[in-house]
């Protein structure tokens, strides 16, 4: 994983977007950038984001839309609302339909750059044990429960799981997956990986025939949905 997180940051004014990137890259901080709410959601769909900065009023799609169909679709990377509405129903509704934090213009960067690592620390998962749903993965171990019973994964099974955990709702391909467990000079076919795929599935997911965690991107490869 990129040790520098990852920011997108989805923002149709321009000047507000260059003091907000100036800012977080001089704070180490990766900075992609998306100037409608349909490119945001796109480029969030992509995945690999630590963190989402959300303006509300957006064209093409408001940010509360874009929310919405984020949670929707099982992506839960943290997002930070930013809007020029005080109000707090507005507040409200950002927050029930699952922002972390919401920030009203105008906002003082120091204020930003510290409800920002609120956030991130929220996010750190303990660095032996994970857990999405009702599974729970112990990385110093390789011990798998579901519903607090164990699973019995092949390490090569668990390996595919990490990955697929550890790339925060991104789409990895057949040939990624193959090569993270093999190398990339390894000569297998990628339908191995459709048969680890079946296999974790059948272990751990509740309906192995329609899968709620472990999802086909058709003609692409396989993400993971923590929701």
């Amino acid at each position: 994983m990129n040790s520098s997180p990852r920011i997108l940051v989805v923002e149709d004014d321009e000047s507000i977007l260059l003091g907000l990137r100036m800012s977080l890259e001089a704070e180490g901080f990766e900075v992609q950038h998306a100037a409608d709410g349909e490119a945001g959601l796109e480029a969030v769909e992509r995945g690999g984001f630590d963190l989402i900065i959300l303006d509300v009023m957006l064209p093409k799609l408001n940010g509360y839309d874009l929310l919405a169909r984020m949670r929707k679709h099982g992506l839960s990377v943290p997002v930070l609302m930013l809007s020029a509405r005080t109000g707090d129903i507005d507040k409200v509704m950002g927050l029930d339909l699952g922002a972390e934090d919401y920030l009203t213009k105008p906002f003082s960067i120091a204020e930003l750059l510290a409800r920002i690592r609120v956030i991130l620390r929220r996010q750190r998962p303990n660095v032996d044990q994970v857990h999405f749903g009702d599974i729970e993965i112990n990385l110093a171990t390789h011990n798998v429960l579901k519903n607090g019973n164990p699973v019995d994964l092949t390490s090569t099974e668990f390996e595919i799981l990490i990955q697929l955990f550890r790339s925060k709702g991104r789409i990895l391909s057949r040939q990624h997956l193959l090569e993270g467990i093999h190398g990339v000079n390894h000569h297998g076919t990628l339908r191995t990986i459709d048969n680890f795929i079946a296999q974790l599935r059948s272990k751990l997911e509740d309906d192995p025939a329609q899968p709620r965690h472990i999802l086909t991107i058709r003609g692409v490869g396989y993400r993971l949905s923590v929701s």
